[in-house]
């Protein structure tokens, strides 16, 4: 009986190891963040200079690495890749829109500059991370 168990558990060990071998690939792609597919792409634009109250609740502010999206959480952190010169800056989500057709995101002042552009330009978006949610409380 002994002898058995031994033979199951390693049967069992060299199943999990072929498993792994093969799930390998599939669970380690993408395997670099260059490889990984942007979630979205579109135009950019540029806030204001003006500092006013954002939707999150936040004052603008043309120094903070911050943007406008019309859909992401705030406090979602995203990679904006400017398709134009390859440039990359990572911004913070804490605004809603931007409200013009055809524009993904608007972008803060230091933002623009990261990407190297005044007005508009082409760019992709890689979501980082997503904002940690508190646990749902019951009633």
């Amino acid at each position: 009986m002994h002898g058995s168990g031994l033979a199951k558990r390693a049967a069992i060990a060299r199943l999990h190891l072929i498993a792994l071998a093969l799930l390998q690939p599939i669970l380690l792609q993408p395997a670099r963040a260059a490889d990984a597919k942007p979630d979205e792409c579109g135009l950019a634009s540029v806030y204001s200079t003006l500092s006013e109250e954002t939707a999150s609740g936040e004052d603008t502010n043309a120094k903070n690495l911050t943007a406008a999206h019309r859909s992401l959480p705030f406090g979602t952190m995203v990679q904006v890749d400017n398709q134009e010169n390859g440039r990359s800056a990572v911004v913070r989500i804490t605004d809603r829109g931007p409200f013009v057709s055809g524009r993904i995101i608007d972008l803060s002042q230091i933002a623009a500059q990261k990407l190297e552009f005044s007005d508009l330009t082409q760019v992709c978006l890689k979501i980082l991370a997503l904002p940690e949610i508190g646990p749902v409380e019951e009633n």
